[in-house]
């Protein structure tokens, strides 16, 4: 589904040159549920931005479907941090805007928004405008938002990092049931290993900067997982000390891709 061949990021600026990302390639499955995380400043951000077409490659090219990516794409949605939702519109409102800014009949994608409503618990809550909602349903409705057009590709950049940890927990086990629900590929950046070990089908993880693919590491755990008690506590610690491990080292030398078990 999406293909990252060779792909480079140079920010220039008035005091130098900043080399964000350096060669990255990635081959990313249809339906796969990639997290990626690394340090601060390694630009897991700026990766998710070139595959969403908001920033052109310095060098090597993104696709998404077979097609070079160009520009943004109506078949890929993308979550941010903050919901930023439009305070004097509905939940549903707020939903349906998408339909509206592609100039898609409303009426036709009432039925999905029910259906979203109802995936996440908000369907008594339609009417509702943000500021009556916590931070964690506003990222309810930031979510369902970008469902709606039914997307092949979503990105998430950090989208539960500002939230409480239980929120947290509860956003990233729901986000788990929509995408065995839905089957979107899904890459999602994120700073903590707990949330990488439960979403992913795999974990990208990058180097210090400039961001390089340091290690594949390969989730063989059963669906749906959990923190709590269950059959899986020890495969679950056992991927989370690897990750650690590997965030936590000093190695600057560039990294081939390689799976881990």
């Amino acid at each position: 589904m999406i293909t990252i061949d060779g792909v480079s990021q140079t920010f220039k600026g008035r005091s130098g040159s900043v080399e964000a990302i350096r060669d990255v390639s990635l081959e990313i499955g249809d339906g796969e549920f990639l997290t990626v995380i690394g340090r601060s400043g390694c630009g897991k951000s700026t990766l998710l931005r070139m595959i969403a077409g908001l920033l052109k490659p310095t060098a090597g090219t993104v696709s998404v479907a077979g097609e070079v990516v160009r520009t943004p794409r109506r078949d890929v949605a993308m979550v941010f941090q903050k919901a930023a939702l439009l305070p004097w519109r509905s939940v549903e409102d707020n939903i349906l805007l998408p339909v509206e800014i592609f100039g898609w009949r409303r009426s036709e994608y009432r039925p999905r928004a029910e259906h979203l409503l109802e995936m996440t618990g908000l369907t008594g809550f339609r009417k509702r405008l943000p500021h009556e909602l916590s931070g964690g349903m506003q990222q309810r409705v930031s979510l369902c938002r970008a469902l709606i057009q039914s997307p092949k590709v979503m990105l998430m950049d950090e989208p539960f990092s500002a939230l409480d940890a239980l929120t947290r927990e509860e956003l990233a086990v729901e986000l788990q049931r929509i995408h065995m629900e839905l089957g979107t590929t899904i890459v999602f950046v994120t700073h903590s290993i707990q949330e990488a070990v439960l979403l992913a089908d795999r974990v990208a993880v990058l180097s210090s900067r400039p961001g390089r693919v340091r290690r594949l590491v390969e989730i063989p755990i059963p669906r749906p997982r959990t923190f709590g008690h269950n059959a899986h506590l020890d495969q679950v610690a056992g991927v989370s000390a690897e990750l650690h491990s590997l965030l936590l080292s000093d190695d600057h030398l560039p990294a081939s891709p390689q799976k881990s078990h």
